[in-house]
Order: structure tokens, then sequence, then C-alpha cells
């Protein structure tokens, strides 16, 4: 009887809670389907798991092949960025599989490494003229000032007399409005805009509109030098998994909401468009952290992240977490039906539901972080930091069953608390200071410190059922733990901890107050310091940091202070 009432009860919340993720889950609409369910053209890139060109491991040809034919039906053209680098079949694949080229030419290698890739540009152009049908000198190398806009006019210059094909040069939106003689030398202009990474980044709401201001403003310039030359937006996209920027989130929604709307303002403003980009980059990992391997219509392993037609889901395969959730939360339940037969069902209640939640934030960080490592190194802190999670939620349902019980504390499992909480403090302290000054590509790493946070508040909260009424002795770490006596040097941890949120804020707005885009928007100290501070307190995963980080800190705080802060009991 008492075995029925626990699984009852496990019923009920676990129908709660799948309720509550059916329909955080539904699939939303986005906009407009794609038209024929085919792209004007995408970035293509076909590097698979375990080849990047900074480890000079380039695509296979049967890598190009299966993701040419892939695209095939998928895009009209696809945009690559060399010739070289295991890139040369790439002309005899297109023109098999039915897709036409903008071939590009890498530039910023060294005077020789540019000279090898002009001359490969200038043959395979030549000699593909059936399919390529646009060419690209260069991307963004003066952006990353890897050469004087003086060489790269004269590299310009060499390929349009050497092929039939129109000839461009690609950068963002701001460096043909710095360098406007680019305007004159190329054939069409094409244009890097990605609300995203914009210096003041733009919410997806504003994403249309941004666009539609750049696109006016080139055209503006254009129209003063006397030029009406076509416009090709080069690159333009969003992420689906990283980093919040200010106001931009990356996410599945927010990519098809922009792509769709992207394809919309293209055909009303009669444009030509690129997407970035056709795959998931798990390379870029390297440089850009998780943001910039999200860029894809397509994952690594060449799965659609989203459909070009129909409703979209953020999470579609979130049955499958929830379902492994509830299964290992009932293999906890059915080896301890004996303990939790004591509890009053309102207890029950309380524990079972903490329990589940538990499942669940640990089957959402195991396949949150599986899904973002991209090498060796990161699967193994993957997995290092999922069963670090594991364990602390076991030792933190424990202890709130002996307090929901009313059992004495236990010094073993109040040491091996302290030694956890101890250590995601140290991982805690560490992300937030390289947060506060590298923190531009580097994801805010709430999944790992939900289960941390989320046990300092069910301690409390298991307290509160036993003795309620709120006082700051009841906040500190011994009495949740169940020792006798706080650590001296627990205010100390604390305290380094608690300097990393004024850091974090000052570096994040610091980041921004430095964009070149940025100063030039806002010339004085005083204008632009509440704008970037803006954006940095504006950001949803930042304040979500933070909260983890305070309720972390709270409980080491100096018992002297928790008792200026005791409050009467309700």
């Amino acid at each position: 009887m008492e075995s029925m009432k626990i699984w009852l009860c496990l019923l009920f919340i676990t129908l709660v809670y799948g309720g509550a993720a059916w329909f955080t889950n539904q699939p939303q609409e986005v906009g407009a389907d794609v038209p024929a369910g085919k792209l004007k053209s995408l970035s293509f890139a076909p590097y698979h798991d375990g080849y990047s060109p900074i480890d000079n491991t380039f695509p296979l040809p049967e890598h190009i092949e299966g993701d040419v034919r892939l695209l095939a039906d998928k895009t009209h053209t696809i945009r690559t960025y060399s010739i070289l680098g295991g890139l040369e079949p790439t002309p005899g694949f297109a023109r098999q599989y039915g897709v036409e080229m903008i071939q590009g030419g890498w530039l910023g290698d060294g005077p020789d490494g540019n000279r090898k890739e002009i001359t490969a540009l200038i043959q395979s152009v030549n000699a593909n003229a059936d399919v390529v049908k646009r060419v690209i000198v260069g991307n963004e190398v003066l952006l990353r000032n890897d050469m004087t806009v003086e060489r790269l006019v004269a590299y310009i210059r060499e390929v349009k007399q050497a092929i039939k094909q129109p000839v461009s040069y690609a950068d963002v939106w701001s460096i043909y409005l710095k360098y406007p003689q680019l305007i004159k030398e190329v054939d069409f202009i094409t244009l890097h805009i990605l609300p995203y990474w914009e210096d003041e980044p733009v919410a997806i709401e504003n994403a249309l509109a941004h666009i539609d201001k750049i696109i006016l403003q080139v055209q503006a310039q254009m129209r003063r030098m006397g030029e009406n030359k076509p416009i090709l937006i080069g690159e333009s996209g969003w992420p689906a998994v990283g980093r919040q920027r200010g106001l931009a989130v990356p996410s599945v929604i927010n990519e098809a909401t922009f792509i769709r709307g992207l394809i919309r303002l293209a055909e009303h403003r009669q444009l030509d468009y690129n997407i970035v980009e056709a795959f998931n980059q798990a390379w870029k990992s390297h440089h850009e952290g998780v943001v910039g391997a999200n860029w894809g219509l397509f994952s690594t392993s060449r799965q659609a992240v989203f459909p070009l037609t129909g409703p979209v889901s953020e999470h579609p395969h979130w049955p499958f977490s929830f379902a492994a959730a509830v299964l290992l939360c009932a293999v906890v339940v059915a080896f301890n039906l004996h303990k939790l037969a004591v509890l009053p069902l309102p207890r029950l209640a309380a524990l079972l539901a903490l329990l589940l939640l538990m499942s669940l934030c640990l089957s959402h960080l195991a396949e949150f972080l599986w899904r973002t490592s991209y090498n060796t190194w990161q699967h193994s802190y993957a997995v290092s930091v999922v069963l670090a999670n594991a364990a602390l939620a076991a030792g933190v349902g424990r202890r709130c069953y002996d307090i929901l019980a009313k059992q004495p504390p236990a010094p073993v499992l109040a040491g091996g608390l302290r030694l956890g909480y101890l250590a995601f403090m140290g991982l805690a302290l560490y992300q937030s200071y390289i947060l506060a000054f590298n923190g531009r590509y580097i994801s805010f790493p709430v999944e790992q410190f939900t289960i941390p946070a989320l046990g300092i508040a069910a301690l409390w909260l298991c307290q509160q059922l036993n003795r309620p009424g709120l006082s700051g002795h009841k906040l500190a770490f011994a009495p949740l733990l169940g020792m006798v006596a706080r650590h001296p040097y627990d205010g100390n941890i604390a305290m380094l901890l608690a300097l990393g949120i004024p850091a974090l804020i000052f570096g994040e707005t610091a980041n921004f107050m430095s964009g070149g885009d940025f100063i030039q928007a806002h010339p004085q100290f005083w204008q632009a310091l509440p704008v970037a501070l803006g954006y940095t307190l504006y950001n949803q995963q930042l304040q979500l940091w933070l909260l983890c980080v305070l309720s972390l800190i709270v409980p080491f705080l100096p018992w002297r202070w928790q008792t200026a802060l005791a409050l009467p009991r309700a």
C-alpha cells in the first residue's frame, strides 16, 4: 500500500512536469515557408567531425560529394571560401548535382600563400565557367588587418583581368563604408551583415530592420559615388546555440525566424543573399566557442537543425531526454521505497518533486554538454561535470530526505557535500574570471551549476518545513549540511567568488565599449557607458549565471553578516 502511494505520487508529479515540458516545447510558427523549400545560396565548408583547417586535416572528396548531394535540393548555389585545402574537387561535384557556385579565394596566409591561392583560383574558375557564376577575392581580410586595401585592390584587379565572371570582395558592411574605393573596384558588392556579431548586438525582433537599414546606407554611398552595382548579402545568419550577446539570443527558433525573414526581405528589396552556413563547423569552437560552431542548417552529423517549412521546435527530441530523467528518478525511488514509506504525503511529494527535477536537470546537462563538445578534452570535461553533478544531486537528495524524515545529521554525508560544493565553488571562481577577462566567445555555464544552485534552495526549503522562519543562520552552509560549525575560511571563499561579479559586469561592459562601430556611434564616454551597461545587464544568461553564483556565495558568508541579516520569524 505504501509503495503504491509512492508510485502514484511520482506518476502525478511526472504528469505535471511532462505537461509543462510538452507545452514549452510546442512547435512555433517562425514565418513563411522557404519558397519550394530551397534557398538561393549557402556557405559551404564540408568539414566533418575530426577535420579542421586549423590542424590541416582537410575534407576528403567523398565528404565533399556527400555534402553537395545533400544540399542539391536545399539550395541553388553554394559559396566556397577557398579553392585549396582539399576543396579542389568541389566544382566537379557541383556540376554533377546541378548546383552553381560562388567561388572564393582565401587571402591572408602571407605573400606566398596568397599567390598560390590566386593562381589556383583563376585556373579553377576558367576551367569551370559553367558552374562558377561569381567570384569573391578575399574574405574579411581588411577586418582582420591581414593586408592593406591597396594590396587587396591589386589582387581584385588581377583576377578581374584573368576571368570573365563578376568579381567581388567580401567583408562586414562597415568596411565598405570605411573604404568606399572598394565599391569602384568590384563588379558587385558583397556585404556580411550579422546582427548577432554587431558591436551593438541586435535583438531578433529588430534584426531584419537592421539589415534593411544597412542596405540603404550602402546604396546611399553608391549613389554619392555615381555607382549602381548589385548587392549580395554574402553572409547573414543567426546562431542556434551559445552565448547571448546583449539583446541577441541564440536559439533554434531565432535562427529559423531570422532565415525565413531574411528571405522575405531579400525578395522585397530584390537582393541576392547567401546564408551562413550549410553545416555546423565544430572546428570553429576553437576560436569562437560553442556559438561559433552552431550557425548551420545541418548539424555536424548532417541532420537538419530545423525544417525550412512549417513550424519549428526548439527541442524536438525533448521526449527522449524527459524519458531518461523519469527512468533515472524511478530507479532511485525503487531502491529507496522502504525509506520513502516513512514520509507523510506532503513531504513525500516535495522530495519526489525535487528528485525528478534534479533528474531532469541532469538529463538536460548530459545531452547539452555532449552536443556542444567538439574534441576529446571537451568530451572528457563534459563527462566529469555530469558525474560531479550526479554525485552532488545524490548527496543533496539524501540530505533533504534526512531533514524531511527528521533523521540525525550524517557527518560523512555533510563532509562529502562540503567537498562537492567547494569543488563547484572553485570551478565557478575560474569560470567567472575567464568570463570577465576573456568572455567574448565563452558561454555562460548555467547548465553546469543549476543542480548546485537548486541544491542550496532545496536544502533551505526542507529546513523551512521543519522550522519555519527566515534567519541568516539557516542560510549558513554548516546548518544546511548538518555540520556542527562552519569552517573559518568559508568567508574568504565567498568573498573571492563575490569579487567575480563586479569583474564580470565590468569586463562585459568594457568589451562592448571597445568596439570600433560602438565608439563611432557613441564617442563620448558618459554617453557610451549606460548603453554598454544596458547591453550587459539585459543579458538573461548573465543574470542566470549571477544567480547561480549568488546561490553558492550566500551559504559561505561569515555568520556575523548573516546574524545582521536575520529576519523575524513569520
